[in-house]
């Protein structure tokens, strides 16, 4: 049997990400530039945070893969894998792999086709078009919309569904993770600011991390069960 009930790990998720939100929200109407140039910054608090679970997931991902490797299938160790890597490189985005913290030059190429002349994918500038707003950006909406919206209910009603993505290791989310996001795309509307993405990718982040550590269809993918 399946629990609705929040795990411990998932409150204190939803608490830090409650405590995160009620800064910004208060930052960004009372104190912008505070927002702006302290709490949202670049290597700030959210971004940070941003990184550590975003790499918290990656290595969690890989410590599945490795646990349950000599129990699953090629499409399994597939999925995980391609999960794995994608959190792992998307935490190294966040942080431009490190450039700022270890005072790294960008090459030229970078420094010309780079909004923040900086060492990574996310701002690269293509036709005077960031690649963030044109795939992580919108892409990455219609993905969530599917993933937290369409496919649960779906895994829920159709068997060859299920089967799939059981058999890929895709987590389901529970609806509790459906909701969160909810609300967060919600409130970070009352953030008046070019940097409040920031904030909503810390949700994504700890909602994510969230996601593999508990997803609904746990029993299937994330044990010893062939």
């Amino acid at each position: 049997m399946k629990t609705k009930t929040l795990t411990k790990t998932d409150i204190l998720g939803y608490v830090f990400l409650i405590i995160s939100f009620a800064f910004g929200l208060y930052y960004a109407n009372t104190d912008l530039n505070y927002f702006d140039t302290v709490y949202a910054v670049e290597d700030g608090f959210v971004e940070n945070s941003q990184f550590v679970l975003l790499l918290c997931s990656s290595i969690l991902l890989f410590f599945y893969f490795f646990k349950f490797f000599k129990h699953k299938n090629v499409y399994w160790k597939i999925g995980v894998l391609v999960m794995a890597i994608a959190f792992f490189f998307a935490s190294g985005e966040e942080i431009s792999w490190g450039q700022r913290i270890f005072h790294i030059q960008s090459s030229e190429y970078f420094i010309e086709n780079n909004a923040q002349h900086e060492t990574n994918l996310h701002n690269m500038v293509v036709d005077g078009e960031k690649i963030n707003k044109l795939i992580f950006s919108q892409l990455l909406t219609v993905m969530l919309v599917i993933y937290l919206l369409i496919l649960p209910v779906v895994y829920r009603k159709v068997a060859s569904i299920k089967k799939l993505a059981d058999l890929f290791a895709v987590p389901i989310v529970k609806w509790h993770h459906t909701i969160a996001f909810l609300i967060a795309t919600g409130l970070i509307v009352f953030v008046h600011s070019e940097r409040k993405w920031e904030l909503y990718e810390l949700a994504f982040a700890v909602i994510f991390f969230l996601i593999f550590l508990n997803p609904f269809n746990k029993k299937e993918i994330f044990t010893a069960k062939s």
